[in-house]
């Protein structure tokens, strides 16, 4: 009798402690750039393989690749989303913006990667069903583009054209907040493209920066354009020499969390300690699960860092100019 009894408890704890586990769903976008650049499969499966590692008592997960949109059972489940893909107009979101409203409105966690903070550019960015251009958006919508009023709040903050900007330079992030995604995360640098001027909530309600560094001189050192520069981002970096946020978090009034990472350009900065943690942290926190006080620790061989990577033909150097 004891022994059943005692059986039964084991069970019992092991069913709630199985219950208790929080489900994340990562969506990989399909294959960008050249060799090494925007591995959006390759980076999403070893987060994932990082939350199995690490936090397999804390969330399940489940993976979706190639900027395939995940089932409804898939989104139904999801305690907190998390998109690693291409942004702009091609933001694999776009076209799911209703069925995201309702899972943010209960609550849901939201978690973009390097270019998708990015939404639509614009009202060029509106598409209808069929997929012709909407101009002007949708009433009560932005009219800086699709997804651009959604991001914001969910988010907390996002990529606006003409605003924010894409520049590639070295970050050194010598101080973190005291919040849960900071736990073991030390200091550290990266040469990335770090996008910073993000357009942010109104006084940054709810938002709080996690990487923040001072962007050099030459970040500016583009013409003015959609991603590339604009007055107000010149005179903060030249004149006023403010911090660029490259990272935050934010708590939302529906409940859910919120986080934005604008690093992940080249693959390789996944085998930052720091770095990845940071990212395992935020997602877990954004599923609503307790993040550890030494954070999502995890190890991986350099094998196991460049696995998955997708086949792509290596850029070719542009042709010297005739004299």
């Amino acid at each position: 009798m004891k022994k059943s009894f005692l059986s039964l408890l084991l069970f019992s704890a092991a069913f709630v402690s199985a219950a208790d586990k929080k489900n994340v769903l990562l969506i990989a976008g399909k294959p960008s750039h050249g060799p090494g650049e925007h591995e959006h499969n390759a980076g999403i499966q070893l987060l994932a393989s990082g939350l199995k590692q690490g936090a397999a008592d804390l969330v399940n997960v489940d993976v979706s690749l190639n900027g395939e949109w995940p089932s409804d059972e898939l989104i139904a489940k999801a305690d907190t989303i998390v998109i690693y893909s291409d942004g702009g107009n091609g933001h694999p979101a776009l076209p799911h913006l209703d069925q995201l409203t309702k899972k943010m409105a209960a609550g849901c966690g939201f978690v973009c990667l390097h270019y998708a903070v990015e939404p639509a550019y614009e009202s060029a960015g509106w598409l209808s069903v069929d997929g012709k251009p909407v101009s002007p958006p949708p009433a009560g919508r932005s009219s800086k583009g699709k997804g651009a009023l959604e991001f914001k709040d969910w988010l907390g903050g996002y990529f606006e054209a003409f605003y924010s900007v894409n520049p590639h330079w070295q970050a050194d992030f010598k101080e973190l907040p005291d919040h849960p995604v900071s736990r073991g995360v030390k200091p550290f640098g990266s040469s990335d493209e770090w996008y910073f001027n993000m357009r942010f909530r109104d006084n940054m309600d709810g938002v709080t920066p996690v990487l923040q560094a001072i962007a050099p001189p030459e970040t500016m050192s583009r013409k003015d354009g959609a991603h590339e520069g604009n007055p107000d981002v010149r005179k903060m970096v030249l004149e006023d020499k403010k911090p660029a946020i490259v990272a935050w978090s934010v708590n939302r009034k529906d409940g859910g969390r919120g986080f934005g990472f604008c690093g992940g350009h080249y693959h390789a900065g996944w085998s930052i300690d720091s770095q990845r943690t940071l990212v395992l942290n935020a997602i877990v926190w954004t599923a609503k699960a307790e993040v550890p006080a030494a954070g999502i620790v995890t190890k991986f061989s350099e094998e196991e860092l460049k696995a998955n990577l997708d086949k792509k033909t290596p850029r070719k150097a542009p042709a010297p100019k005739k004299k």
